[in-house]
């Protein structure tokens, strides 16, 4: 399906790339705001992910997923935002009560978004990829960009700051 679709935006069939937008919009908003953007900031970005593959869809290497590549583009936007803005910012609660999904509201719970939020960005990505993406360890080496095993080594350093800061925060609570 993804194929078809660039193939005749490519032909210049503009209204095909409704099908990728169809497809992915709400995926890629998910991983904007689970990377530290609030609501309106990933609808912001989300919009110039979606741009920005478009006018670059020529570039896409058919030998590899289509949603590998779009959550590249995806992470990169998502990273150049939020390097221009403070790095601990607050993030406000990625869905409203009614909007989300058993998966969606873990991911909001500000327990841990303020946890993933004061990670470094390469653990950050390593846990949202594989944990909340739910892609593979391969997919998510893709993704990233790195080899499976940076992944697995990142997704164990992230684990251990997680529960580290967490802990923290509930001892503090006492």
């Amino acid at each position: 399906m993804d194929r078809l679709c660039i193939e005749r935006c490519l032909r210049g069939e503009t209204n095909a790339f409704e099908g990728i937008l169809d497809r992915y919009e709400r995926p890629v908003y998910n991983a904007i705001v689970r990377m530290g953007a609030d609501r309106e900031e990933a609808r912001d970005l989300c919009q110039q992910v979606f741009v920005k593959a478009y006018q670059h869809l020529d570039s896409y290497d058919p030998a590899y997923k289509f949603f590998s590549w779009l959550y590249r583009v995806a992470i990169n936007e998502t990273i150049n935002a939020l390097k221009a803005r403070r790095p601990f910012e607050p993030l406000s609660p990625a869905m409203q009560a009614g909007d989300a999904n058993p998966e969606e509201t873990f991911a909001a719970s500000e327990e841990i978004q303020h946890a993933l939020v004061e990670i470094d960005i390469k653990y950050r990505l390593a846990i949202i990829v594989r944990h909340f993406l739910q892609l593979s360890y391969e997919e998510a080496a893709e993704v990233l960009d790195v080899p499976v095993k940076t992944v697995k080594s990142r997704l164990f350093t992230a684990r251990q700051l997680l529960r580290e800061i967490l802990e923290g925060q509930r001892h503090a609570a006492r």
